[in-house]
């Protein structure tokens, strides 16, 4: 072996030693606590932003009842169906490297969450691939539930995937909501939207949180036990979140499973119901996802199914499996890494994760139109 032959290799190895080291640095919070650092130890500074998030409050009613009541007042039939709670005020945490660096307001307070739930929930489908109890994510529903939610030449052709990109066009009633009466076109009457040509499931993109309580209750038929079980011994207790959290559906949304009755959770806040959670619990999960499903060594999602989970979808550049994709779109935040990606809710709450900077997100109760410049101040 020649002397350069010998460097090569010696530089090979440092280099994996190095790569390592790294990788051991990701620091995982044990369960009621977590080590804070000064931004000034990454040449960070998060002072302006942390101004900003403060000064921008979201602008609606704490009481989240009436916040909901006004957001989706021109929906017909539209009902609070599940638990609300006034809502605290502005507040966030930052994650460098795993390490707390910056928070501002009352981040153990619990708060509804909105629309971050669907993240949860498909967090739950990734689960359930993970252990076979879904064969393939482009197979039937129909498969899979044993009742008349997908019968029918349209719905029987709904696969997970169309579910979880939200381009099902899933046509029926759930818990007593109507596809179509959950934010509807501007254009025509019920009888317009009642009466609508269907879309080839997998065609167009459509937020629709019936839908989504779709996906909650197939999942559901296929774990044979509630969703919040699911995630609190899968998820949550593994990333030591705390007890405080909390997953609930409508007063309605109730099924026998087994001889067991079981609530059927929303994926969001849209009618009552959601996930209930604090800042840093949030974060957590944020954490776990910026570390591509690994927890401190301990693998609880594959990290492919990840990846997969954060892919453009075909009908909407900016979104996957209920993640939003900062890649080129309508939606794309301007001068941010395309390789962000984060979840959104109602009312201004976001989890963003950035796997390059090894940086996490969480902020709450930011007027939504603010976020972008929020995100830019971050960078800047």
């Amino acid at each position: 072996m020649n002397i350069n032959t010998k460097s090569f290799l010696s530089l090979f190895i440092f280099s994996l030693f190095l790569l390592n080291l790294s990788a051991q640095e990701i620091y995982y919070p044990t369960s009621g606590t977590w080590e804070e650092k000064d931004p000034s130890a990454f040449n960070l500074d998060f002072s302006e932003a942390i101004e900003f998030a403060e000064t921008n409050e979201y602008s609606e009613s704490k009481d989240l009842r009436q916040a909901i009541l006004k957001g989706f007042q021109n929906e017909p039939y539209h009902d609070i169906l599940g638990p609300t709670k006034r809502r605290g005020g502005p507040a966030g945490i930052i994650l460098k490297d795993g390490y707390l660096v910056a928070k501002w307001g009352d981040t153990k307070r619990v708060d509804m969450t909105f629309s971050v739930t669907k993240s949860f929930l498909s967090t739950t489908a990734l689960l359930a691939r993970d252990r076979s109890l879904i064969k393939d994510i482009e197979d039937p529903v129909i498969n899979y539930v044993w009742d008349d939610t997908f019968e029918g030449d349209h719905n029987s052709k709904i696969t997970w995937k169309h579910l979880l990109e939200q381009n099902s066009d899933w046509s029926g009633e759930l818990w007593g909501s109507y596809d179509w009466a959950d934010r509807p076109s501007r254009e025509g009457g019920i009888d317009d939207w009642r009466n609508r040509q269907l879309n080839e499931p997998g065609t167009h993109f459509e937020y629709n949180d019936v839908r989504v309580n779709v996906l909650a209750y197939s999942l559901l038929n296929v774990f044979r036990k509630p969703l919040p079980t699911v995630l609190k011994e899968e998820i949550m207790d593994p990333i030591n979140a705390s007890s405080s959290w909390r997953w609930f559906g409508y007063e309605n949304s109730w099924t026998t499973i087994d001889g067991l009755k079981m609530q059927s959770v929303s994926g969001g806040g849209h009618s009552g119901g959601g996930i209930f959670i604090n800042t840093e619990d949030m974060a957590r999960f944020g954490l776990l996802f910026l570390n591509n499903g690994n927890w401190n060594g301990k693998q609880l999602i594959s990290e492919d199914l990840i990846e997969e989970a954060v892919q453009p979808s075909v009908t909407n550049s900016n979104y996957g499996y209920m993640w939003w994709l900062n890649v080129d779109g309508p939606r794309q935040w301007k001068n941010i890494d395309k390789d962000i990606f984060y979840a959104a809710g109602f009312g201004g709450n976001f989890i963003i994760v950035d796997r390059k900077e090894n940086l996490v997100i969480v902020t709450r109760w930011l007027e939504p139109s603010k976020v972008e410049e929020f995100v830019q101040k971050i960078y800047n």
